[in-house]
């Protein structure tokens, strides 16, 4: 996944408080429950020594949402006496936490936002279509595709000599606006790059522009068997898709890393690996049990696993931080990818490079 949209959040010198709080409300008392969440979480930050500025600005935060009601988890990220980042979660998250340390706690907010990519929806039918498109940002676009030809759009079931007439010109109708349909569909993923074209509407109509789509559009499309799509269908299409992209990265990296090529594995390798910029995807257990810890200093790249290797390179201001929280800094300030594999995963920690040197430490 892209993280460079967190670049603003490392912009902050720390400390950083990170909280994750549940904010479901499945229980009459559920507005008194939350507030005594929140005062859990707001006596361990104090216990961290949170600064008294930074910690209103979250209660701020948190006490907005607890008014809207619009969310089943939150998560903020504070630093300065500001908060930095927050979103809402449509579940709770993993585990409530309130954490106060150099870098923000981001891994378990990654791990919950998943894999986000440009995907569009096509709705069809026999007089043209629609489509939704979705950047990973979020922002949406919505383009009518209105057929160039509307008469006749059914075939007749009348008998009669002219029988046969109407179907030919009813099916040529229905080609004619499905294939302009689909040159949209292969102009809209051209340009906003989608990952996952899903195709959806009058059967007919569907079957003609996956016909027409071109090669490269219909590797990425994904009939959906429903007239008219649904949240749920659409989430799995895309939980399916992502994961998809993940298995072909860390397939790639067991490929690179069996070849002794551009990948590295383990956490000695991957820092140095970080540290000279080479890394172009990140592979991190999105559940580590007991965290690792690493040494940084000021810049993103500052990652070492001892304190002296950064002493031995002038850098004098070092802190410990957990490696998750490093790494991932240093991969937005790089503009590489995280990958966010599940916790039974073999690899743990690796990387697959931009490139390789004969300096390179693969293991």
């Amino acid at each position: 996944m892209d993280v460079s949209f967190l670049k603003p959040l490392y912009a902050r010198p720390g400390p950083y408080a990170s909280v994750y709080m549940d904010m479901t409300r499945s229980t009459e008392d559920a507005a008194k429950v939350i507030e005594l969440r929140w005062r859990a979480l707001r006596e361990e930050l104090e216990a961290q020594g949170c600064p008294p500025a930074t910690l209103r600005a979250i209660e701020e935060t948190v006490t907005r949402e607890m008014e809207r009601r619009q969310s089943e988890g939150l998560v903020v990220f504070a630093a300065g006496g500001e908060v930095v980042h927050s979103a809402r979660l449509r579940r709770p998250p993993r585990a409530e936490l309130a954490r106060v340390s150099p870098l923000p706690h981001v891994l378990p907010y990654l791990s919950y936002r998943g894999e986000r990519f440009a995907y569009m929806v096509a709705q069809v039918n026999r007089r043209g279509g629609e489509i939704d498109c979705f950047e990973p940002d979020g922002r949406h676009r919505h383009i009518d595709v209105p057929g160039d030809e509307d008469y006749p759009i059914f075939s007749t079931k009348a008998g009669g000599w002219n029988q046969s007439r109407y179907q030919r010109a009813s099916e040529n109708v229905w080609k004619h606006n499905a294939k302009k349909v689909a040159r949209e569909v292969d102009r809209v993923a051209s340009a906003y790059q989608a990952e996952a074209v899903v195709i959806a509407g009058d059967p007919r109509a569907r079957t003609i522009v996956l016909e027409e789509i071109s090669e490269g559009t219909l590797e990425k499309a994904v009939e959906s068997d429903r007239g008219e799509i649904v949240e749920d269908d659409l989430s799995r299409i895309l939980d399916l898709k992502s994961t998809e992209r993940v298995l072909t990265v860390a397939e790639r990296f067991e490929r690179e890393l069996a070849h002794g090529e551009r990948a590295v594995s383990g956490m000695p390798a991957t820092v140095a690996a970080v540290r000279r910029s080479q890394v172009e995807s990140l592979l991190l257990d999105d559940d580590p049990g007991a965290p690792t810890s690493l040494w940084i200093g000021p810049d993103p790249i500052d990652v070492a696993t001892k304190p002296d290797e950064l002493r031995w390179l002038g850098i004098e201001d070092i802190q410990e931080e957990r490696a998750d929280a490093a790494l991932v800094r240093a991969i937005a300030a790089t503009e590489g990818d995280l990958v966010v594999l599940p916790s039974d995963n073999r690899v743990g920690v690796g990387a697959v490079l931009r490139y390789s040197d004969p300096t390179t430490v693969h293991e």
